[in-house]
């Protein structure tokens, strides 16, 4: 696991340098440049030893010195793909680098070997011969790959603040990009809160001709929805899910370093400590919870430790004091390069943790393919049609933002429009139009599994895959989420949605899979979910905070914001007159996020206190 970054142009030594030092707690093992003056060409890492503690550094070149290849991931099926070019004849200069078996299948197959990859990755490889940059990112967007084209230039890096340590790059806000999070509470998309920065999209692979300039982006792969030939059983399907996921995470604990466990007492990671405990594995299980006014009514501390005492694992329970997060909030805001309004609990799991393993597995993922939070219903219609989960003409796209976009997202585009955001901000797309445009495409069958897919494409990758990718990276932690391996999810995704997703019974295919696994009161037990205490927050600890960050005056020479937000959204809230939490706390989020990225040197990591700037 590591943090790669690259640039092509004219270019200082010094400048990759930079880029490689400001994203080194992505890699606190080892660190490497390669360099090509002659055409212009630097890459670098830093690297998390996980896999071939010993020869797994980078950057990596072939034999020829060709190829040289910097990798961030990890690899599943690399002892397979290695045996079989091992039998073609190819001779590896390391003792099982994962790494080197991506570079030596591209050398021989190019862009064709990317289906072959089983894991989560985001890689370049330099082509010397064919003058060539080819960099890819995996099916469901794990792993990050950011970039950016200036004035003859290309750049590229696992953390967008690597990319600001460029002299070139400016720091300027995206206006459509913040006018999609005010809705989402994350960034969404190709663009990210920076003009001129971009992710390359999950599944997606980019290749730079470094004679012409030219770019070609490609999709390599999009969620699929094959059919079942024949009627299955729910038992039969329930049996076959179950051993799906268990092949799924026994590859993804391949690991040459000790391996833990995210139990938050939810279906999805207990079924997966579940299986490899039934399975002899050693397992070290870590579970949150507050301390707090009714904490004893949403935790999950209880269900958690029902499932280590029932394998006896080494359980680890973290009991936080909430206030501990705001103690972190700048440090959360600064791995995180963009502004996010979401969840920040899983922070104190990862850094809990790095105390004695390098390696998380997590159950993201599982919602999406089993549950997906019942988004489809109110566009299904009647009883019948949700029942039944038939072929059903595509929602208009006003139905869309009614029942979809405005039923589960925080703010519809005209309220922006009106309340939030400065008259300038006509020209943005909405919201609702970007996520309809996932929704409608393709010849998806059912309404149900374009919801799927609408999140599998947006949400995820760009909200739950992110956070954990820079919270766990923060602490050095790798963290894998077995229910997003690629042939676990195809697997799923070919069962037919009346079967996959049922809309009275939330993950009911799932929980028959693991039922014999889990205790009785797990499996009956309601969603929960960490319950941060955002709303007193705002009116009492972080007041003067919000009074200071979101005033009238900042607002109005921001230009960003109307200043009658604060008026409008803001005070109402502070005031105990209405619950604004989500839209305020979106809007806080956001307002440190400017303050560490546009008012601060993004290169460091800020050590001041939120709470200082109502002081």
């Amino acid at each position: 696991m590591c943090g790669i970054v690259g640039l092509w142009g004219p270019q200082e030594d010094s400048w990759i340098e930079t880029m490689n030092a400001i994203q080194a707690h992505r890699g606190p093992d080892d660190s490497g440049v390669f360099r090509d003056r002659n055409a212009r060409v630097s890459l670098a890492m830093r690297r998390l030893a996980i896999i071939d503690l010993a020869d797994g550094h980078q950057p990596m070149v072939t034999a020829d010195g060709r190829h040289t290849i910097v990798f961030n991931g990890e690899i599943y099926n690399a002892p397979d793909l290695r045996a079989e070019l091992e039998a073609r004849g190819v001779q590896f200069a390391t003792g099982h680098s994962d790494t080197e078996v991506v570079l030596q299948f591209y050398a021989r197959e190019g862009a064709d070997m990317l289906p072959r990859l089983n894991g989560m990755f985001a890689f370049a490889i330099y082509d010397r011969d064919r003058k060539t940059l080819f960099c890819a990112r995996d099916r469901v967007g794990i792993k990050p790959f950011y970039y950016l084209d200036h004035e003859g230039r290309f750049a590229f890096a696992s953390e967008i603040k690597s990319l600001l340590g460029l002299p070139f790059v400016s720091r300027t806000v995206n206006r459509q990009s913040l006018f999609h999070y005010m809705s989402l509470m994350y960034v969404p998309g190709p663009e990210t809160m920076f003009q001129g920065i971009h992710r390359l999209p999950a599944g997606h692979c980019l290749t730079v001709d470094l004679e012409s300039g030219s770019r070609d982006m490609k999709a390599w792969w999009r969620l699929p929805f094959a059919r079942a030939a024949q009627p299955t059983s729910q038992t039969d399907l329930a049996a076959a899910v179950r051993d799906g996921l268990d092949a799924a995470v026994k590859r993804w604990m391949l690991s040459d370093v000790p391996v833990g466990c995210l139990l938050s007492g939810g279906l999805d990671s207990s079924a997966i400590v579940s299986l490899l405990a039934r399975d002899g594995i050693p397992v070290k299980t870590y579970t949150l919870g507050f301390t707090g006014p009714g904490e004893e009514t949403w935790s999950e501390l209880p269900l958690a430790r029902a499932v280590a005492e029932k394998w006896g694992t080494e359980h680890h329970e973290i009991v936080l004091d909430p206030q501990a997060l705001l103690d972190d909030l700048p440090t959360m805001v600064w791995h995180m390069d963009e502004a996010y309004g979401g969840g920040l609990p899983s922070w104190s799991v990862f850094k809990f943790m790095s105390r004695n393993v390098k390696v998380a597995l997590s159950g993201t993922g599982g919602d999406e393919l089993f549950g997906n939070y019942h988004k489809y219903r109110e566009m299904e219609g009647g009883a019948i049609r949700r029942l039944m989960a038939k072929p059903a003409t595509l929602p208009s796209a006003d139905r869309f933002r009614r029942d979809f976009f405005e039923a589960h997202y925080y703010g519809p585009d005209d309220w922006k429009r009106q309340e939030v955001f400065a008259a300038d901000f006509g020209e943005t797309r909405d919201t609702a139009d970007l996520l309809h445009q996932h929704f409608s495409a393709g010849n998806t069958p059912t309404l149900r599994d374009r919801s799927v897919r609408t999140d599998f494409e947006t949400q995820l990758p760009e909200e739950f895959l992110a956070m954990t990718d820079r919270f766990s990276m923060a602490h050095g932690i790798e963290a894998r989420t077995p229910f997003l391996d690629h042939k676990f999810v195809e697997q799923a995704m070919g069962i037919p949605a009346t079967e996959r997703l049922n809309p009275r019974d939330y993950k009911r295919l799932l929980r028959l899979a693991v039922k014999e696994l889990l205790p009785a009161e797990l499996l009956n037990a309601p969603k929960k979910g960490f319950v941060i205490p955002l709303k007193p927050w705002l009116r009492t600890q972080l007041r003067a905070t919000v009074e200071t960050l979101l005033s009238p005056e900042r607002l109005k020479k921001q230009g960003l914001f109307r200043p009658e937000f604060f008026r409008s959204t803001v005070a109402p809230h502070l005031n105990g007159r209405a619950d604004n939490t989500s839209r305020v706390w979106g809007a806080l989020m956001f307002q440190i996020w400017y303050s560490v990225f546009l008012e601060s040197d993004p290169a460091v990591c800020p050590a001041w206190d939120v709470r200082a700037f109502g002081e």
